[in-house]
């Protein structure tokens, strides 16, 4: 026969597997969801269990197989751990000031038999942070050489590595191209030279904030340089003028100028001035109130630790300049003044419009401009625009005449057989001993038209 504790271990396992239904057992009420939380926070797991009854609930590290906690008490040591039990079917458990070993699979235990669980992932992210090693610190080189800047960071997910420049300037690759920025923890620049010379920016992210960055320093050091761009200056006694010289060099150099290999002390009449942007350095020497003495050769130097150079500009002498006066060429006006008449709606007299009625009838097509008194040089330089306007090139021959044989006319050019049309107009030439009588018509209507 079965002792008597044989025989109520029967009884227990018949009461649990043929008593209870399964629709009476318990059930979660839902599924535990998985959990991403920030390195530092609190993360919260809940279990929904329906109808419990006596069983009893417990969480669980599936990992390290290690009890958190069973019912209302907690069964681990980590203090930072707490259950709670709310609405009568939520059992939560608390995991406060998350650490990274933190992440992992939890379960929720519900001790039927068979036991019942389900689990859920905690996963801890972790914002990026740089390492001060390996990653680069400023760093000095000699132009020229090859450099590699390093970059290493930690942080869940894993972060990316940017490099930019803190001023925007590109970044050159070594096959040649140039980029805004770099994705990795190496950043090799080949031949490096002073245009590369800056603060560069190691950034490192993981879509976690903050974003973390470094600033590396990457100097590069070369001899001295310089640039002249007028090597030839010239001056005149008692002038003010000033020479220019541009240099680069890193580190800092020494800048001066020289005449004679003596160095140039500053004063009243000799001020040199640096001005500073960088490795480079404008130097300017003004001279006052230059004399003879100061003709000659000059030269700015600059030196520093990699060695020195110098550039020279020749100040020569220019004379005093002599102020010449111009005199406009007087137009000799022929002895013998000519009349030229072309009539239009509107007869003109001179440069000011003086209009008046006229009897004479003159067919439309002889309509034209009107030159008055004009000499025959005069006439020559006028441009005639008349003939383009009417698409004709009229006949000046009548006009022009040479100043050695005046020319002559008698009172029979007077006829109307004299008249001759000339683009689109008519010409009259009148005779000197005429020309009298012609002023007087000329002056008398005049006067009333004024009137």
């Amino acid at each position: 026969m079965q002792n008597h504790e044989e025989l109520l271990e029967d009884i227990r396992d018949d009461t649990s597997v043929n008593i209870i239904p399964e629709k009476d057992l318990p059930k979660f009420g839902a599924p535990l969801q998985n959990v991403t939380i920030p390195v530092g926070r609190e993360a919260v797991l809940q279990c929904v269990v329906d109808n419990l009854q006596t069983y009893k609930i417990a969480w669980l590290r599936v990992d390290t197989q290690t009890i958190l906690t069973i019912q209302n008490h907690v069964i681990t040591k980590n203090h930072r751990m707490s259950i709670t039990h709310a609405e009568k079917r939520a059992w939560i458990l608390r995991i406060r000031d998350v650490k990274e070993s933190d992440k992992g699979w939890y379960m929720c235990q519900i001790n039927t038999d068979p036991m019942k669980s389900q689990v859920g992932y905690l996963d801890v992210v972790v914002p990026p942070d740089i390492l001060d090693y390996p990653t680069s610190t400023d760093m000095v080189e000699r132009e020229g050489s090859n450099v590699t800047l390093k970059c290493a960071a930690t942080g869940s997910p894993t972060p990316t590595i940017t490099w930019r420049r803190e001023g925007g300037e590109p970044i050159p690759m070594p096959n040649g191209s140039e980029v805004i920025s770099y994705n990795g923890s190496y950043l090799t620049i080949s031949k490096v030279n002073r245009l590369n010379m800056g603060a560069y920016l190691c950034i490192a992210s993981n879509g976690i904030p903050p974003t973390v960055s470094k600033r590396v320093m990457l100097v590069v050091h070369f001899p001295p340089m310089i640039w002249i761009q007028n090597q030839l200056v010239g001056a005149a006694i008692g002038q003010n003028i000033t020479l220019e010289c541009q240099s680069e060099a890193y580190p800092k150099s020494i800048n001066y100028w020289t005449k004679n290999d003596t160095i140039i002390v500053p004063g009243e009449r000799f001020v040199p001035e640096n001005y500073e942007n960088g490795y480079k350095i404008t130097m300017r020497l003004t001279i006052n109130d230059v004399d003879i003495h100061d003709f000659g050769s000059y030269r700015c130097v600059a030196k520093n630790s990699l060695g020195d150079t110098d550039g020279a500009i020749k100040l020569y002498h220019i004379p005093q300049t002599t102020t010449v006066t111009t005199v406009a060429p007087t137009v000799a006006l022929n002895t013998v003044p000519m009349v030229i008449v072309k009539y239009n709606k509107e007869q003109r007299f001179n440069n000011k419009v003086h209009r008046t009625k006229s009897k004479a009838e003159i067919p439309p097509s002889s309509l034209n401009n009107v030159f008055v008194g004009a000499t025959s040089s005069l006439w020559n330089s006028q441009d005639h625009s008349t003939g383009r306007d009417h698409h004709q090139t009229p006949d000046h021959s009548n006009y022009r005449s040479d100043s050695k044989s005046p020319i002559k006319h008698d009172a029979d050019s007077l006829t109307d057989d004299n008249e001759t049309m000339q683009g689109g107009g008519v010409s009259l030439s009148y005779s000197i001993p005429v020309l009298q009588w012609y002023l007087g018509v000329s002056l008398f209507v005049a006067y009333f038209t004024q009137v």
